[in-house]
């Protein structure tokens, strides 16, 4: 069985609002919402284990009795820890320790990632155990240090899901936290794993400020 990590534990400060901005609508539901759907189109029997904060559990419970056409069943619900890492640690822990396959993490505010890139990183992790989606930098790059451009053919933008053999996530995440773990790759580094790169969407944007919403909206038209 493989699952995925959902991390939504933005507080929405971005936004200028009170409302988190997983929980925004666009199109009329709720982001994170639209996240879990695109998984579920993907694989109807992944399992999700969904982090969030404790504070916004509650409020979460409520939102999905508001969208009855959503399917809230099974669903498992980890506690949002101090960092990403502590919170990705949470929800591995709902994972079962024999547990076999590969398991995902993707940004909670991620709702555009497209079932083809899922499939992507999911089948290639089956046979390298360790998979990022990327896009190609289509802007000009400049080192600031040094004042000048670089070659931005060397550089590529990274989304998610990252996605991971399970036992090998697990046995990442035993190590003690380090400020050089931005995301679940360098987690895996970190062990002396490779991580291979497959082709992500553009449209699969990280939504945290007003005008992604804009763009979000755009992007359901």
């Amino acid at each position: 069985m493989d699952y995925i990590i959902i991390v939504a534990g933005g507080k929405g400060l971005r936004m200028g609002g009170d409302i988190p901005k997983q929980f925004l609508p666009i199109g009329g539901k709720p982001v994170l919402m639209r996240t879990i759907d695109r998984f579920r189109e993907y694989d109807k029997g992944i399992g999700i284990v969904l982090v969030l904060p404790k504070t916004q559990q509650d409020y979460w419970k409520e939102l999905c009795k508001k969208y009855p056409d959503f399917n809230s069943e099974g669903i498992m619900i980890a506690d949002g820890g101090q960092t990403r890492f502590h919170s990705v640690q949470n929800g591995l822990n709902l994972v079962p320790n024999d547990a076999q396959g590969v398991v995902g993490v993707h940004d909670g505010v991620r709702p555009f990632v497209s079932v083809e890139t899922i499939k992507r990183c999911y089948e290639a992790a089956r046979e390298v155990k360790a998979v990022i989606p990327v896009t190609e930098v289509v802007e000009t790059l400049r080192y600031t240090p040094e004042n000048k451009n670089v070659f931005r053919g060397d550089y590529r933008l990274v989304q998610t899901p990252q996605v991971f053999d399970i036992q090998l996530l697990k046995e990442a995440n035993k190590q003690e936290y380090k400020d050089t773990f931005t995301d679940d790759a360098s987690v895996v580094e970190g062990i002396g794993q490779k991580v291979a790169m497959v082709e992500g969407n553009r449209e699969n944007i990280k939504i945290t400020t007003p005008f992604d919403i804009t763009i979000a909206e755009a992007l359901l038209k």
